[in-house]
């Protein structure tokens, strides 16, 4: 783990609970690993006090848990959570497509258009870890031009939680050519404006992401079994 550096002592608490919370979500501190405070506190040179309060924090968001006697620990898959997520995105970004499609459908429709057509470049030229950023911008584009910066901040908080299950599984190009597939389909039905066929098309693309989240951490399970 790489220090942090702080320059503003004002801001400690909230820059470790916000590096921690990055390092979870982005799945650079991957599910069961253990988190002990002191040695946190060490790598990134801060005192234990910030440290034990973000971890506390980062239990209550539902990101760690307290195990007696050994401290945190990454929460592992659940399936439950991913569906829970998952629905959760359903309506959070068939609300904001309706929003988009009603104020700036011309330029979101540009947009989607340029990021797909990048997509599929980076993957012909065998870079699927690059879609990871693409596919952020992706579902960031609809938000952003549902003209609402609420509804834009839940769509991320909700992404990057269902990221921290995928990022591994994204890693896949054909994956990765299935989740553009998604990404066409729900481009097609917002040129319609066909609002029953983007909700379909916003389904379909999730509940795909669901099964190859699950797909990959079943695989995980079993090696662990072994």
């Amino acid at each position: 783990m790489r220090r942090l550096v702080i320059k503003n002592p004002k801001t400690i608490r909230k820059k470790v609970y916000d590096y921690l919370r990055e390092k979870l979500l982005s799945g650079e501190i991957p599910p069961h690993d253990h988190l002990i405070e002191a040695k946190i506190a060490k790598e990134i040179r801060t005192s234990r006090t910030p440290v034990r309060e973000a971890l506390h924090n980062l239990e209550m968001e539902g990101l760690i848990k307290s195990i007696p006697r050994v401290g945190y620990v990454v929460k592992p898959i659940s399936e439950q959570e991913v569906e829970e997520i998952c629905e959760i995105r359903a309506v959070i970004e068939m609300l904001g497509t309706r929003w988009a499609i009603a104020k700036a459908r011309p330029k979101m429709i540009e947009e989607l258009g340029e990021n797909i057509r990048i997509s599929e470049k980076e993957v012909t030229g065998k870079k699927p870890k690059a879609f990871i950023e693409l596919d952020a911008r992706f579902h960031e584009i609809i938000a952003k031009h549902s003209g609402s910066q609420r509804l834009l901040e839940l769509s991320q908080t909700l992404r990057r939680h269902m990221l921290r299950y995928r990022v591994e599984s994204i890693y896949s190009v054909d994956n990765v050519v299935r989740a553009i597939e998604g990404h066409k389909g729900i481009l097609e039905a917002i040129k319609k404006e066909d609002l029953a066929e983007v909700s379909r098309a916003i389904q379909l693309h999730l509940q795909q992401s669901k099964k190859d989240i699950l797909r990959y951490a079943f695989k995980e399970t079993s090696k662990e079994v072994e």
